[in-house]
């Protein structure tokens, strides 16, 4: 995935603005099929699978027994008995392993399809227009997912995406991909690359996998305990109930530079804790971030004092997320 084409802020504001389009073909797909695979998916993820009806999404996590987080991750039921679920790349050939390392005990198979997909997602708020002109049929509400084809293209489309904009993702096949890329483009969506796509998925506080969540947190710390349901009993659930319970010691909390200052994963907040995610938002038009910092500090209008490189930048928690629709009106 290129870091960028025109730009990052270009970009980054094509999206919030109009609709661009993203090559994520990186990410892992699972499939998970058979008798059993409400009950072990039950048992692998810390949603309630049994809620995502045909053609239903779900975001979830997967933990070790400890909590740490594996990954964070979608679930797309296409039929009963079967289901897709998408990947971070950098923990595809992980999750892969230990899915298939705790199936035996389920009549289901779990067998790693990445090779059969491209993945492309449009976003913004005239994404679904751009998209819904190249399909041949309505397209999902937010959080399901049909069988379309676009520009002629048999594919699954999705109502899912990383950037806090309305917008789909489509699945399809990696031979295919080319031919649906070049026509979006035509349709009006801006090409647009990692850099935007962080800067994004940071203004409304999303998490990215290696920086915000990672195996030595859980959940509950990361703010993503809406995502529990411990009574499912999934691989994780008592290390997350008991967190739940007594509190964590340290949160995840969002955060902007009072001033100037761009904060960046790694600096030192002083006091204890950790930034995880830094940039410069194009829409705020400052450093925003997300860090690890005391329970106690991670209340929306405390002030946080951050190491950026060897200069103290006062900061200020603000509830997340931090950018939302309509408060950039260009």
């Amino acid at each position: 995935m290129p870091v960028q084409y025109a730009g990052i802020r270009p970009e980054h504001l094509a999206v919030r603005r109009h609709a661009g389009v993203f090559d994520v073909s990186h990410m892992g797909q699972v499939s998970t099929c058979g008798p059993q695979a409400v009950p072990f998916l039950q048992r692998m993820l810390s949603g309630d699978v049994r809620r995502i009806a045909e053609g239903g999404a779900q975001y979830s996590v997967m933990c070790r027994q400890d909590g740490g987080v594996l990954d964070d991750l979608f679930t797309y039921r296409l039929a009963d008995c079967e289901f897709l679920t998408v990947t971070n790349a950098a923990n595809h050939a992980r999750d892969v392993e230990w899915l298939q390392a705790n199936a035996p005990d389920y009549d289901v198979d779990v067998v790693d399809v990445a090779d059969r997909f491209a993945m492309l997602a449009v976003q913004g708020p005239e994404a679904r227009a751009i998209v819904g002109r190249l399909a041949d049929g309505a397209l999902p509400p937010r959080m399901h997912c049909v069988q379309r084809a676009l520009a002629g293209v048999p594919m699954l489309v999705c109502g899912t995406g990383y950037t806090g904009e309305d917008g789909v993702e489509l699945l399809m096949d990696p031979g295919s991909a080319p031919t649906v890329w070049d026509a979006l483009l035509k349709a009006g969506a801006v090409p647009a690359g990692l850099g935007a796509r962080d800067t994004l998925r940071l203004e409304v506080c999303f998490h990215l996998y290696g920086n915000d969540l990672m195996l030595e947190r859980g959940p509950i710390e990361a703010g993503l305990g809406w995502c529990c349901r411990e009574e499912t009993a999934f691989i994780g659930a008592d290390a997350v109930a008991r967190t739940r319970r007594a509190g964590p010691a340290q949160k995840l909390a969002a955060f902007v530079i009072e001033g100037s200052g761009i904060p960046r994963q790694g600096n030192p907040v002083l006091g204890g804790g950790e930034v995880t995610s830094g940039t410069f938002s194009p829409c705020l038009e400052r450093g925003i971030g997300m860090a690890y910092v005391p329970a106690a500090s991670s209340e929306p209008g405390t002030e946080l004092q951050i190491d950026v490189r060897g200069t103290i930048r006062r900061a200020r928690v603000q509830p997340k997320p931090l950018y939302r629709k309509g408060a950039d009106d260009g």
